[in-house]
């Protein structure tokens, strides 16, 4: 399960790159991925804020900043059910 596309991420609009899978030693569904490059998320992560806000379409979901990679982006993760709509998810 995968989705790329827009989201926000406290307040401020970004696009997202995230998957996710069912974990079966806690048997809850993980997610993690990428925030673009963008200064404004960069700069609450800097700032020592890591848990945030992510919405996506109708979903909003309690995230966590990670990191920033070396190019600009910022690491999100999270546990619970995916924070994008279903029909975003690719069937296979």
């Amino acid at each position: 399960m995968s989705y790329h596309g827009p989201a926000d991420v406290a307040g401020h609009p970004v696009r997202v790159h995230l998957t996710g899978r069912l974990e079966p030693v806690d048997g809850r569904f993980h997610w993690s991925g990428r925030v673009e490059p963008d200064p404004h998320v960069a700069g609450l992560l800097r700032a020592g804020r890591r848990d945030v806000e992510l919405r996506i379409a109708q979903r909003v979901t309690a995230a966590r900043l990670a990191e920033v990679d070396p190019w600009g982006g910022v690491r999100v993760t999270g546990v619970g059910a995916p924070p994008w709509p279903p029909e975003a998810t690719p069937s296979h």
